[in-house]
């Protein structure tokens, strides 16, 4: 110790406040560690997987294939974003897939007619009210969590049943296509609403990627530059401590069921826009691969840890891999096996990490 430690007034209880400032500073750089171990290990995955495919077809690393990759995986991406928040606030919503099918099916009746409801409105309005039906979901959810006290995952997948059994009987359990609906929209309503998703970037690069870029800026900022985002860490991380201190949990949740819901229906949307139709339950099999990014990506199943970029990255390996099995023609079961295998590594490796930390 040098003189000018040895000097330094120490009050009462200051070994003690220094024991417990180091345990922390340990403590946070352990888990800093662990998070970088884990986002190095998606890294190297997915450099890993990318090389085995190409070793198999050729045309796997070209620009098409790229871009095809890349806007397969935006809306996953972008929900996935979502439902991270969710996560780390130690909840969750199992009912983005009949959410993002709901809002489609709902946006093609209330703006092209048919289906079981006697009007329909012009393209922005019925896009207005569509957006208002989807944050009213998000907070029936948030209700029935928060204030009901029912379970997130009951309380979500019952939402899943009744938003998908609302999206058969408004639509009639029929397809949309506007481009041939009869009677026709209006051209610049039709061009409007093709413009949100089957726009064409400077080398052929589809819209959906501007989105995903988007979604990932705001969702990071959101999560690590605000203070919104650091309470909602410390919300779902110790729970306890929150209601000590008076954070509004109640608050902050219903904001993230909310944003879950919109962020879903609005992908289902873009979606809509760049395929040109609509069928029933068109996003049926999208829960569990959303669920599985964010897992995938690093973040906790009890809350209170996850990032954005380890988010994307796990939507990056999960696109990889159906991706790749399609081109060698491995078959959908193969790709069902191979995100459920994943899936289950990443959970046994938050589980580790878990112990790890204790």
């Amino acid at each position: 110790m040098n003189s000018l430690e040895s000097s330094a007034p120490r009050g009462p209880g200051a070994d003690g406040d220094d024991a417990v400032t180091r345990e922390g500073v340990r403590t946070r750089l352990q888990r800093l560690g662990i998070a970088s171990l884990q986002t190095y290990g998606l890294v190297i995955a997915i450099l890993l997987i990318g090389a085995f495919f190409q070793s198999q077809r050729s045309e796997f690393f070209t620009l098409d294939n790229f871009v095809a990759l890349l806007r397969a995986m935006a809306s996953l991406a972008m929900i996935a974003f979502a439902q991270l928040f969710v996560i780390i606030s130690g909840e969750l919503d199992l009912s983005v897939g009949s959410v993002y099918s709901l809002a489609a099916s709902s946006l093609a009746v209330l703006w092209l007619g048919g289906g079981n409801l006697p009007f329909h409105f012009p393209f922005l309005v019925a896009l207005l009210i569509t957006l208002v039906m989807l944050a009213a979901i998000g907070s029936i959810n948030a209700f029935l969590t928060t204030v009901v006290g029912i379970p997130s995952f009951i309380a979500t997948l019952g939402m899943l049943s009744v938003a998908s059994g609302a999206e058969l009987w408004i639509g009639n359990a029929g397809n949309f296509t506007p481009a041939y609906n009869t009677p026709l929209p209006p051209r610049g309503e039709l061009a409007t609403f093709q413009s949100l998703g089957a726009t064409q970037l400077p080398l052929n690069i589809p819209i959906q990627v501007l989105w995903l870029l988007a979604f990932f800026i705001v969702f990071w900022i959101v999560r690590h530059r605000t203070l919104f985002g650091f309470r909602l860490l410390a919300l779902g991380g110790n729970p306890e401590a929150s209601r000590v201190v008076r954070l509004p949990g109640r608050r902050y949740k219903f904001i993230v069921f909310i944003v879950c819901s919109v962020v879903a229906g609005f992908a289902g949307i873009l979606d809509f826009s760049y395929v040109g139709s609509v069928a029933p339950n068109g996003g049926g099999s999208l829960t569990f691969p959303v669920f599985a990014a964010v897992v995938i990506g690093g973040a906790s199943l009890s809350g209170g840890r996850g990032t954005v970029f380890g988010t994307l990255l796990g939507a990056i390996l999960l696109a990889l891999l159906q991706n790749g099995l399609a081109l060698i023609g491995a078959g959908a079961f193969a790709q069902d096996v191979f995100v459920g295998v994943v899936t289950i590594a990443a959970v046994s490796v938050d589980r580790l990490a878990a112990r790890i930390r204790k």
